[in-house]
């Protein structure tokens, strides 16, 4: 199973969702998370995965999922390479037991050029990460995602949900 997750944030408060589905190809998910979290971090840059790691193991620990793979809003190395963000973090928090992709829509300072993915007529690159599988085949299964536009379809209706959470 694949899961992707977005949070949304609020005063000191997270909502949390996630998608899951069986196959980089799917129109459809086959099943929606929402979790809720209070008392939340503040953002410092560079340090996002403080704010946001709380609120992703949440989700997955309260509704006990298991997944394959796991496609967060961010990156899983800041510079595409060593310098760890949220993904690599979250990657470490599971014992490296999971696949985890980071798609970005801006660049980090120093995200190297081979991160960079066009899907559909953008002109605009999304930034993509990942551990446990190479990036070669990290940028093919979002590149495959179902969706015409930059945003695949389903990372697009993940962020919607966790927008759209009380």
């Amino acid at each position: 199973m694949i899961l992707a997750v977005d949070v949304d944030y609020r005063d000191s408060g997270a909502s949390i969702a996630g998608i899951a589905f069986e196959n980089w190809q799917d129109e459809n998910e086959k099943s929606v998370f929402r979790s809720r979290l209070d008392d939340i971090e503040n953002y410092i840059p560079g340090q996002f995965y403080r704010r946001e790691l709380p609120c992703i193991l949440k989700l997955i620990e309260e509704h006990q999922i298991v997944a394959d793979s796991i496609v967060i809003d961010g990156f899983v190395y800041l510079d595409g390479k060593s310098r760890p963000g949220l993904g690599k973090h979250l990657y470490d928090a599971l014992q490296g037991k999971v696949r985890v992709l980071g798609v970005a829509k801006r660049p980090f300072k120093g995200i190297t050029q081979e991160c960079e993915l066009y899907r559909g007529m953008s002109r605009r690159p999304l930034y993509i990460t990942s551990i446990g599988m190479p990036l070669s085949e990290a940028k093919f299964h979002i590149k495959s995602m179902h969706g015409e536009y930059r945003m695949p379809a389903l990372l697009k209706k993940v962020d919607r949900i966790s927008k759209a959470m009380p």
